[in-house]
């Protein structure tokens, strides 16, 4: 641009009167780059050359200095007219508009000697744009050029301030008094219903639309396809879009954003991939749409092409691949991603900053966390949580403590955040806690409360807190809800109340693969292995749902307890050819303790061999009991052998030996295995047993004398002992 303009100021004062054309063009130029200052040599130029008066030179002159708001230049431009024409007036009305300076813009149009079709126009899309509707209106209903272009653009302004009922009236009104709308009409209209939900509208501006024609207009056609997509009508919008002769982005973008909320990933990738040019929303979109389910590596993988063809990544785009950083634990390219954040000034955002904060604790790098926190403006309920959250899952639950007593407003998710940090570190004691305190603050749990309380009621066996929390459920009206009931399930099973179980199990309205898996796996520990598979038998004839890994793990475990080794020999064999998962080492575990339980001891054995993974120790321990129920002294060794090898690696190997040793009678092995664990800093976890009474559990570990009635239980073993020895 530059050097076009310093080559046309070359030319001589007659050529510029003859060009006036090409000085117009420029000063377009001008304008719309904002290079005032060669607007400004330029405009000398014309001055010198006689020629700024001229009428469109002049305009053009006024426009590019009300766009930069020069306003010494705007004054001397208005003394060149010989007096205020309508398209000066215009200018400044349009200009006072952009500014935001509604008054003015007012009092301009209002002292107009004469007015024509754009002042009318200017000013009621004006208003409109900042939400003066009433004040539009008036103008609009006064406008004696009522203009296809006046009545589009109150159609544009009423429907863009949520108005679209008013919207549709106004249409209806402009067609009975005989203007045809055009394609921008159309588009606005069409919006219009798609925001009241009205198919049977929709349907009757479709006839308009294809009786004169603008059925292939791009804008139209993709106002169609989102139309549709608000109806859910995903057949009709594929058909449209389908159909169109020629596709812009936003056509593509829409198409991709369907398949996106459909959940067909798969597709939304393939149209993804056909897009022939691609926006920032369309790479937000899946980079969301990938970090969301659970795909994080691809998440990342396609922000980083997005940023090598040089997009911009939007504060939704960011945040979504910080998320995905976070599963990944990928602290090196979080601090990357978070210095371009940094450059761009948007780190002190509430919803990228919360991103940062858990990313950052996710990572392990709580101080890191604590000043992505610290740097937030404006701390909304979120970010407060995700700090929480993260001093709790690292351990911190003093600071945890301490920060959520400063949170100013408190949700369900904010006690949750301290709940999940006590259970993870299993202080289930301190999730009652902070579960009694979220009840007397009168907050009221969620599903994810009752699931975690409910978790801790499991893991201790506690029976009777677990019948309390389900009595809250019910009373809050959770006791329908899919996941409480599955967590309810569990919690019944593990404590041993089986038929509480299977009638949780048995009036779910809705189960899912967890839910299967909860039932079949309680009833098999509980020894009702049978059971289990009788159950599972009902999900493979009665479910479509997918089988997942842990499910044929809970199957396996049945088939194992209740001696059915063929039977679970077909399940494992079925998984990869029928089922389409692939084995991991718990399973290959589950068949060697199967094999080993059944004394097909040499068939165990070479199966370990043959594992396509290392075998977990636990494998080998399942086999070496085996040998030691059957009796199999040579295998023993063998397998004892390679415990050994395996115990530099996993130091449980040793405990294991020695209470193989000491169940063989092998002392002097047992001191040894005992010696090397001393000499490694390994120590036995002391056995743990617990009972609770009136709802509150104590717990007593191999010679512990903490509790703080240990004097007089000791006392009243002794007495039963003595009395046990007199009988």
């Amino acid at each position: 641009m530059r050097s076009i303009t310093r080559s046309f100021l070359a030319n001589s004062k007659e050529n510029l009167k003859d060009n006036v054309h090409k000085i117009v063009s420029i000063l377009n130029d001008l304008t719309e780059q904002r290079l005032i200052v060669q607007g400004t040599i330029f405009h000398g130029h014309l001055i010198k050359g006689g020629i700024s008066s001229q009428k469109h030179i002049a305009v053009k002159l006024l426009i590019m200095y009300l766009k930069s708001r020069k306003k010494n230049e705007i004054n001397h431009m208005l003394k060149e007219f010989d007096g205020f024409n309508v398209v000066v007036h215009n200018c400044l009305i349009t200009a006072n508009l952009e500014w935001g300076k509604l008054d003015e813009a007012r009092r301009v149009f209002d002292e107009m000697p004469e007015r024509n079709e754009v002042s009318w126009t200017a000013i009621v899309s004006g208003l409109l744009r900042y939400g003066r509707v009433g004040d539009a209106i008036a103008y609009f209903e006064r406008n004696p050029f009522r203009s296809l272009f006046s009545w589009t653009a109150v159609i544009s302004g009423l429907v863009q301030n949520g108005l679209s009922f008013k919207a549709m009236k106004v249409f209806l009104e402009m067609v009975q008094h005989g203007v045809m709308p055009n394609a921008v009409t159309y588009t606005s209209v069409i919006r219009a219903c798609g925001e009241l939900g009205d198919f049977n509208l929709g349907m009757c501006v479709l006839g308009l639309i294809v009786k004169v024609g603008f059925e292939r207009n791009l804008s139209v056609s993709n106002s169609l396809i989102t139309f549709n997509l608000r109806l859910n009508d995903t057949v009709s919008a594929r058909t449209i879009f389908d159909r169109m002769q020629s596709k812009d982005v936003v056509s593509w973008t829409a198409i991709l954003d369907m398949y996106v909320q459909m959940g067909e990933l798969a597709e939304a990738r393939r149209v993804f991939d056909e897009m022939p040019e691609r926006n920032e929303i369309s790479w937000s979109t899946m980079i969301s749409r990938y970090s969301q389910s659970g795909d994080a590596e691809e998440a990342v993988n396609l922000f980083i092409r997005m940023v090598q063809q040089g997009f911009k990544p939007n504060k939704s785009c960011f945040a979504s691949v910080v998320s995905a950083l976070a599963s990944l634990e990928a602290s090196v390219m979080g601090r990357i991603v978070h210095g371009h954040i940094l450059k761009i000034g948007m780190e002190r955002d509430a919803f990228i900053g919360s991103s940062l904060v858990d990313m950052y604790c996710k990572c392990r790098s709580i101080k890191e966390g604590r000043v992505a926190f610290d740097s937030i403006l404006e701390k909304n309920v979120v970010c407060w949580n995700s700090m929480v959250s993260g001093y709790s899952l690292n351990n911190q639950h003093e600071e945890a403590k301490e920060l959520f007593g400063i949170i100013p407003q408190k949700d369900s998710i904010s006690w949750n955040s301290l709940i999940t940090g006590y259970l993870e570190y299993e202080k289930f004691d301190e999730v009652f806690e902070v579960f009694d305190d979220m009840l007397l603050s009168g907050e009221r749990p969620s599903k994810s409360t009752f699931s975690s309380v409910l978790c801790a009621c499991a893991s201790l066996a506690s029976l009777q807190r677990g019948k309390n929390s389900h009595g809250k459920a019910i009373k809050l009206g959770f006791h329908c809800d899919i996941f409480v009931d599955t967590a309810l399930l569990d919690m019944y099973a593990k404590s041993g109340d089986v038929e509480s179980a299977k009638k949780i199990f048995q009036r779910m309205p809705k189960r899912n693969e967890i839910s299967w898996t909860a039932i079949i796996q309680g009833l098999a520990e509980n020894g009702f292995a049978e059971e289990a598979l009788a159950v599972f038998d009902e999900f493979e004839r009665t479910m479509s749902i997918a089988r997942n890994e842990l499910l044929i793990l809970a199957v396996l475990f049945a088939c194992s307890h209740c001696g059915l080794v063929d039977k679970g020999l077909h399940y494992f064999n079925s998984m990869e050819k029928v089922y389409n998962i692939q084995p991991n080492d718990r399973h290959y575990t589950c068949v060697v303790d199967m094999l080993s339980r059944s004394g097909r001891l040499s068939e165990a054995e070479k199966f370990i061999l043959d594992m396509p993974c290392e075998p977990e120790i636990q494998a080998w321990a399942a086999l070496l009991s085996g040998c030691k129920t059957y009796r199999n002294e040579r295998m023993a060794e063998r397998v004892a052998e390679k415990i050994s090898e395996l115990a530099e690696k996993h130091p449980e190997g040793y405990l294991l030996l020695s209470n193989v040793y000491a169940s063989a009678g092998r002392w002097l092995d047992v001191l040894h295995m005992r010696k090397q664990m001393k000499e490694k800093g390994l120590k036995k976890s002391g056995g743990c047993s617990w009972i609770e009474v009136r709802n509150q559990p104590h717990f007593f570990y191999s010679q512990d004398g903490s509790h703080n009635e240990f004097m007089e239980i000791y006392g009243v073993l002794e007495l039963v002992r003595s009395e046990m020895l007199l009988t």
